[in-house]
């Protein structure tokens, strides 16, 4: 199950699983925000390579308006995905 949404400050928040199934969905949330910054990953669990190609594809979106995504409180097996993937050097990953 994949659930994304808006939280109160803009911070967009994902949970369970962001995977090819979900991976439209995504994109198309985060395509209909006029420019995400901060993405809260406390409660997504996984992501695949089609996930990571959401992030990717909206980080190039980011900066190409001068800004880029910062990812927050990312647990141990999505920050292994993100190193493992080469994804530590695109995104700016921070805790919370």
């Amino acid at each position: 199950m994949f659930e994304i949404g808006l939280g109160e400050n803009g911070t967009v928040w994902l949970a369970g699983r962001l995977d090819a199934a979900e991976s439209s969905r995504a994109q198309s949330f985060l395509d209909g925000l006029p420019m995400p910054k901060v993405l809260d990953l406390a409660r997504l669990e996984y992501v695949s390579s089609a996930g990571l190609g959401v992030l990717l594809r909206t980080q190039k979106r980011a900066m190409s308006g001068g800004g880029g995504l910062v990812l927050i409180n990312a647990n141990k097996n999505l920050r292994d995905i993100f190193r493992y993937s080469g994804f530590d050097r695109v995104f700016d990953i921070r805790d919370g």
